[in-house]
């Protein structure tokens, strides 16, 4: 053993009679040992590891009733083929392994037992020729005696060559393929014949079954059922043939710029006075040699006869000849135009002896040109008087193509003194001809667009007399360019809201108070609340817009009635926001409470609280309170439209009276909607309890109309049925949890380096959990000794399978090499004698 190998074991103290059992370590002992144990234990089990005492049987599928026996046979098949084909040890490359080709081992090719060598001898194989037996066995006495019949067999029996060889082979193989044909075609022969004869026994053989019992077969034949039916129905239906491929944005776009140029181009010539069918109908050039045979008959020219007083009716037919060659005039002219040079070549060509009878003609040939020129002018006359209706058609029709415009001035220009419909076909066809995937600029040209059409439609708000109804036609495209463009459409609109906001704060800052809004910005309102999601949490557009409503009905002092509407408008926007969120909006409450509030005298007792904007004394209370009696029966229920707020100074006394019920009855309204909205708040009693108290308490219902009545009845009773659902939210009680005190955790040591340790369990549980890692470490060590030693195992098998095939090779190599040298040396002895 390695002196450098051995451990020594020390104590740290000697102690009296305990006796050491490994005061000594010596590795190769130990190691010997274990290598020992496992050859016993582990090697045994290696070795046996495919031996068993026990018959089992191992047959697939044997005790498997669900599986049938052709399913058996193959997998078993398969099983035994990969058993074959499997190697033992996917490591060892030099297993030998029966390899094939065409379904033949290449161990028996190999042997070449059916090739024919050229150069060997044409002797028979296995036999000894008959002068090595001479030479070796019978001395050389009978070679002298036979030497010269020998001679003479060697003449006759000379080897074949190669190529001879080949003849012979394919001479048989050609006699053989011969030899198969005959036997098929004869065995063919045989069988037609066979069956023929079948045919005609059969016909002997064969037996009618009688009419009964056809009949009963017929009545036992079941009928088909309905599923059966629809199946065999589902076989004859046609199969759905693939549709076309949808077609992508780009190619739409390309299709409609494409129609829309030729739309356009149509128009052009139109408006120009070029009439295509004419161009269309324009004979061309006919040769001589032409036998027309594309000719169509274009309409029938067959006429009726008619007889008038007993004579035949030929005015109709001069008038119809008259009206066909004045429509063929034109058309003879320009074709005799076009081909009056190639006419003049032929004349030339063709008649040389008619050129002294041109020079006594000319005079009638100018004469004639003259009265041509001035019929041609006649029929460009009446054509020009018959396009120039066409032509103020197609100027007076749109154009089918537009540029995107560049400014504010040209988008305006472009639209003014047109319809709405036409306005909204510009529009269109301006984003059709101009889509982004057309051009690289189209984008940045349609974002600007979009930013002109929220312009127009503010101005157009802005007039005396607003165009509400063009506005509602134009959010559609407003609303296709916004889809396009999100980004750009929530920037222009985010810009409108900052200056509007920024403008309120100025004038708060400056008077402090402030006014409604325009009606643009209501419009603009409206028109985020159609072109954005407002249910979400937060988003870029409508949470500044709804900061913005919710400033405005805060800080907005009420003076005049259209103050009102345009506070009841800003309402039915909030409720429109909000009504998939139910988000709660404190500043709507309020104001509807306001609303009420100016309805009722100043000298009546308050039972409730006013918030700001509304004051409970002031000049401007009131406004909505209506004394007049003949007013109260004639008013009507109907809608508050928001144009009236720019024709409230020109209405008559009464007509303000009826907007002022309207008002309250929409206030009627929007409360019955709020209960409705928010009945599921835990807190809905108390936010809506001043409401609840101005309409049971203050109201003065009974000088109001019946509408009006029903309006305030159903609005009470929405807020009276709400059920408390839910409790309010309370906290649990429970008792306080003390605040957790810093203090220091004081550990008792022993010992320098050593802590007592908590308790017993802890202890013991420490034990295990050292004693589980022991244990691991030694487990796990012990398993890779036994894969090192089971490795070693197999490496020294497969080294002494390597040696024994090499061996066995060599053995081969020189068995092989004494066969050639013994082969050779006959060889030579033949060839000597």
């Amino acid at each position: 053993s390695n002196p450098f190998e051995v451990k020594v074991n020390r104590q740290k103290f000697d102690i009296l009679g305990r006796k050491t059992k490994n005061d000594v370590g010596l590795p190769g002992v130990s190691r010997s040992k274990a290598i020992k144990k496992r050859n016993q234990t582990l090697l045994k089990e290696y070795k046996e590891r495919e031996k068993t005492n026990v018959f089992k049987d191992k047959r697939f599928g044997e005790y498997n009733t669900k599986i049938t026996p052709e399913e058996k046979m193959i997998r078993r098949f398969t099983l035994e083929r990969q058993q074959n084909y499997g190697k033992k040890n996917i490591y060892n490359l030099n297993e030998d392994e029966e390899l094939t080709h065409y379904g033949q081992s290449l161990a028996e090719i190999e042997k070449l037992n059916d090739i024919v060598d050229s150069d060997s001898d044409t002797e028979e194989r296995g036999t000894l020729s008959a002068e090595l037996t001479a030479a070796h066995f019978g001395g050389g006495g009978g070679l002298l005696r036979k030497k010269v019949s020998s001679e003479q067999q060697d003449e006759e029996e000379k080897p074949k060559s190669r190529k001879e060889l080949i003849e012979d082979m394919i001479a048989k193989s050609k006699q053989e393929k011969q030899e198969r044909q005959t036997r098929r075609e004869s065995a063919l022969e045989l069988t037609q014949k066979l069956d023929k004869d079948w045919k005609e026994i059969q016909t002997l053989i064969a037996r009618k079954t009688p009419k009964s019992e056809r009949r009963d077969k017929e009545i036992e034949k079941p009928k088909p059922d309905e599923y059966d039916m629809i199946v065999r129905e589902l076989g004859f239906e046609m199969k759905a043939k693939p549709s076309e491929r949808l077609k992508t944005e780009e190619e739409l776009a390309k299709e409609e710029q494409a129609r829309l140029q030729k739309l356009e181009a149509d128009r052009l010539r139109r408006m120009r006075g070029i009439d295509e069918e004419a161009d269309k109908k324009r004979p061309s050039h006919m040769s001589a040699d032409d036998l027309a045979d594309g000719f169509i008959l274009d309409k029938d020219d067959r006429r009726l006869l008619s007889y008038k007083d007993g004579k035949i009716n030929i005015e109709n037919e001069e008038e119809r000849e008259e009206e066909g060659e004045e429509e063929d005039n034109e058309n003879e002219e320009e074709s005799q135009e076009e081909s009056a040079s190639g006419d003049e070549e032929d004349d030339a060509a063709d008649s040389h002896s008619d050129l002294e009878s041109d020079l006594e003609s000319e005079g009638e040939a100018a004469g004639s040109k003259e009265e041509k020129k001035y019929k041609a002018n006649e029929n460009e006359s009446q054509n020009v008087e018959k396009l120039d209706p066409k032509r103020e058609a197609a100027k007076s029709e749109l154009p089918y193509t537009f540029a995107v415009p560049e400014s504010y001035e040209t988008f305006k220009s472009l639209l003014a003194g047109r319809t709405i419909e036409q306005q909204l076909i510009i529009l269109e066809r301006i984003q059709k001809c101009n889509h982004p995937s057309l051009a690289v600029g189209n984008k940045a040209k349609l974002e600007k667009l979009f930013g002109f059409l929220l312009e127009y439609i503010g101005e157009l708000a802005t007039l005396d007399l607003p165009e509400l109804r063009t506005i509602d036609k134009l959010v559609l495209p407003l609303y296709n360019l916004c889809q396009m463009f999100p980004e750009a459409a929530s920037d222009s609109i985010k810009f409108i809201l900052r200056d509007a906001a920024h403008d309120l704060e100025e004038v708060i800052e400056v008077k402090g108070r402030a006014t409604f809004p325009g009606l643009d910005m209501l419009i603009y309102l409206k028109i985020v609340s159609l072109l954005f999601p407002t249910s979400d949490f937060w988003h870029p557009v409508v949470t500044p817009a709804f900061m913005y409503m919710s400033q405005l009905l805060t800080k907005c002092r009420i003076t005049t009635l259209q103050d009102v509407i345009k506070g009841l408008f800003i309402c039915c926007l909030f409720l429109e926001y909000v009504s998939l969120s139910r988000r709660l909006v404190p500043e709507l409450i309020n104001f509807l409470l306001g609303v009420l509030h100016i309805s009722l005298p100043k000298n009546q007792a308050q039972g409730y609280t006013v918030v700001h904007p509304y004051t409970p004394v002031g000049k401007n209370l009131e406004l909505l309170l209506v004394c007049d009696k003949e007013d109260l029966k004639s008013w009507e229920k109907q809608n508050v439209p928001l144009s009236i707020v720019t024709r409230l100074k020109e209405s008559s006394r009464t007509e303000i009276n009826h907007t002022r019920l309207s008002c309250l009855a929409l206030c009627f309204d929007l409360i019955k909607k709020c209960a409705a909205l928010y009945e599921s708040l835990p807190s809905f009693h108390e936010i809506m309890h001043p409401v609840r108290i101005l309409l049971t308490q203050h109201m003065p219902v009974n000088e109001y109309p019946e509408k009006m009545q029903e309006w305030y009845h159903s609005a009470l009773k929405e807020l009276e049925n709400k059920v408390k659902h839910y409790t309010p939210l309370i906290c649990e009680k429970k008792k306080p949890v003390p605040l957790k005190q810093y203090t220091p955790k004081i550990v008792k040591v022993l010992e320098f380096g050593r802590k007592q340790a908590g308790s017993k369990k802890e202890q013991e549980r420490k034990q295990l959990i050292q004693r589980h890692k022991r244990e691991l470490k030694g487990a796990i060590r012990e398993i890779r000794k036994d894969n090192q030693y089971l490795a070693r195992m197999q490496l020294s098998e497969i080294m002494e399978r390597d040696s024994a095939r090499k061996r066995k090779v060599k053995e081969l190599l020189g068995s092989l090499a004494t066969q050639e040298g013994e082969w050779k040396a006959m060889k030579r002895k033949k060839w000597k004698n």
